[in-house]
């Protein structure tokens, strides 16, 4: 006689046309079971099978937790952060430390088995490190506290190990761009770049806001026509700002230009590059592998040209810098505060989308003096001495 095949296991075909066996049965008190065993050997998926019943087994009558990996509950994050805006930053960070802790058991995941990842990645910068760390942290949290099985109604974790962040976190300061080092830093980029770079430094928009920029949210303000310029703005959702508060994007003429000269490009974006293959296409970031290798062509032009050591803060400059550079030039000009903060998008009291003609034309007019004040704000830096 043949060998008699367990209850609940069945061959099905995968799409490559290779077997695996399946678990398709009933359990009492658990309800249906239904899952791959994820191979093709008829013993291995009993001993699967086995396993995966003494697991319920503990789990209704004892009260034992189901194991679940790392990777079961990064998954499970990811889905549920799938509307938040951090959830690319989330992402980015549970794919750098799933070859190092993926595969372990959600209980084996504590501050000692992530020293080899923090071994890897000591050459980062702290506050880098310390964002991926604090998503561990809240992975763990709502592991111990509000994921829960759904037959024992236990928590997915006892209790949430604590994990250290790394300490001497010194937060970066801003480098605002001087005159002469914007004119060596933007010839080196890409042409695409070049003109977000130039809207960046003329409107203080956020990276995200320039690269999802899109044409619907522009509209017209003739009252503020000149014979050679159609005025626009952009009112931009709360989905894409920082605070989630709409805010309209001014557009000083340097701006504006910038906007016609890549009108008509593509139907829904406003900023896009030209493939391989001839096709308009967005532009995920600005600062990606082209930003960098830009700014290390700048920096070793720096000495020659500028006739000045290189700053630390013009090698590492970042995209977000541009918009301390436009902060910093308005206030240069002599902007006020509240202007300079309707200007930026800060969060305040006066945030509003109802503007009038008259006070467009303000903010106009303050957005344009930071294109005439030439003297550079970052060059005097005032240091804090101890006591």
């Amino acid at each position: 006689m043949g060998r008699r095949r367990t209850p609940g296991l069945y061959r099905r075909k995968r799409a490559d046309g290779s077997v695996e066996w399946h678990i398709d049965k009933f359990v009492k008190q658990f309800g249906r079971l239904c899952e791959s065993t994820g191979t093709n050997d008829e013993e291995e998926a009993e001993r699967y099978l086995a396993r995966r019943l003494a697991q319920i087994r503990e789990g209704i009558v004892y009260g034992v937790r189901p194991r679940r990996t790392w990777r079961d509950a990064a998954t499970r994050y990811l889905t549920e952060s799938a509307d938040k805006k951090s959830v690319e930053r989330a992402a980015r960070a549970l794919k750098d430390l799933d070859r190092y802790i993926g595969a372990l058991w959600l209980d084996q995941v504590h501050n000692d088995s992530l020293q080899r990842y923090r071994v890897a990645r000591k050459a980062w910068a702290v506050g880098t490190l310390n964002r991926t760390l604090a998503v561990v942290r809240r992975i763990l949290k709502l592991s111990a506290e509000l994921w829960r099985d759904e037959q024992s109604g236990l928590t997915w974790l006892a209790v949430a190990p604590m994990i250290k962040l790394e300490s001497k976190y010194k937060k970066r300061q801003p480098y605002p761009l001087g005159w002469d080092e914007q004119g060596l830093l933007f010839p080196e980029l890409a042409g695409h770049l070049q003109r977000m770079a130039l809207f960046a430094v003329n409107t203080g928009a956020r990276q995200e806001e320039i690269c999802g920029l899109k044409w619907r949210w522009e509209q017209r303000v003739p009252e503020l026509d000149t014979p050679s310029i159609q005025r626009t703005v952009f009112v931009l959702p709360g989905s894409v700002t920082k605070n989630g508060e709409p805010r309209v994007l001014v557009l000083n003429d340097v701006a504006q230009a910038v906007i016609e000269e890549v009108r008509r490009q593509h139907r829904t974006y406003v900023f896009t590059y030209e493939d391989r293959d001839g096709q308009r296409n967005r532009v995920g970031r600005i600062n990606n592998k082209g930003w960098r290798a830009a700014r290390r062509r700048a920096a070793t032009l720096y000495h020659e040209t500028l006739e000045r050591e290189c700053p630390a803060g013009f090698k590492s400059v970042r995209v977000h810098d541009l918009r301390h550079t436009f902060g910093r030039r308005l206030r240069a000009a002599g902007v006020g505060l509240e202007d300079r903060q309707d200007l930026l998008g800060h969060k305040s009291s006066r945030m509003t989308t109802h503007y009038s003609a008259a006070e467009l034309g303000n903010l106009l007019s303050a957005a344009n003096l930071a294109t005439k004040s030439r003297e550079s704000p970052a060059r005097t830096v005032l240091q804090v001495v101890g006591e």
